[in-house]
């Protein structure tokens, strides 16, 4: 059974503020015993081959992918090439998967209340989606994966337990367990098999209002650094 992260965000990322890089990840994801990770920025495939001998040597298998977004709504887009970050439309995931079988698509943090999770386009694309993920962010008495794991259950789908992670003190908690080869192509087709267990555990509710809050200074801090005007020349 491999260790795998399929969902994480690094200071690479467009959309998020980030404070580590996919070396620092890499580091992290080896002490903990991970044997693949997913590079999965927003809106961004990630070229992972400058990457690939510093993981090899780490004992790490990347997966390139990337957390597109489809009419305001996030897909988690695994092992596709990098036409993956030029689809607009479900319809054209659809194409990219029928052309490209080795892809996985994970429907991540699906039934939270966030404006970017997919909630009832679930079941109008249901045939789109390979896995469901079971998310980090929940603790003992708010937990919006419930929905998500009765969905899988109802439609035959894998769950994956992912980290979403933008920290990485996330890593380690919550994370899956795949029957495969150490490949990305075997990795993925294990999961659409449904050789996959989970592994989840719920953050406290300081850790949760810690973590936003965190989240919440650095989108502010990267808002006002993008309106900051640019320096005006020196005068001659």
């Amino acid at each position: 059974m491999i260790k795998v992260e399929l969902h994480t965000h690094t200071a690479d990322d467009p959309a998020d503020l980030i404070p580590h890089t996919t070396t620092e990840l890499l580091e992290r994801a080896s002490a903990l015993g991970y044997g693949a990770i997913a590079l999965t920025l927003h809106d961004r495939q990630l070229d992972v081959q400058p990457f690939d001998n510093y993981a090899r040597d780490r004992g790490l298998v990347l997966i390139r992918g990337i957390e597109r977004t489809i009419h305001g709504k996030h897909v988690l887009l695994l092992n596709f090439p990098a036409a993956a970050e030029r689809v607009q439309t479900f319809e054209e995931v659809a194409t990219l998967k029928r052309e490209h079988p080795n892809g996985l698509v994970i429907a991540p943090h699906p039934f939270y209340p966030g404006s970017s999770c997919l909630r009832s386009l679930m079941d109008r694309h249901e045939d789109l989606f390979d896995a469901v993920e079971l998310n980090y962010f929940f603790t003992r008495d708010i937990d919006f994966n419930h929905p998500a794991v009765r969905w899988a259950a109802r439609h035959g789908r894998p769950v994956v337990a992912n980290s979403d992670l933008h920290r990485l003190h996330q890593l380690g908690r919550t994370y899956s367990l795949v029957d495969a080869q150490p490949n990305a192509d075997s990795i993925c087709a294990g999961i659409r098999a449904g050789r996959v267990e989970v592994r989840a555990a719920p953050i406290t509710m300081i850790e949760a209002a810690t973590y936003f809050g965190d989240l919440w200074i650095a989108q502010m801090v990267k808002t006002l650094r993008q309106r900051r005007p640019e320096t005006e020349p020196a005068a001659a």
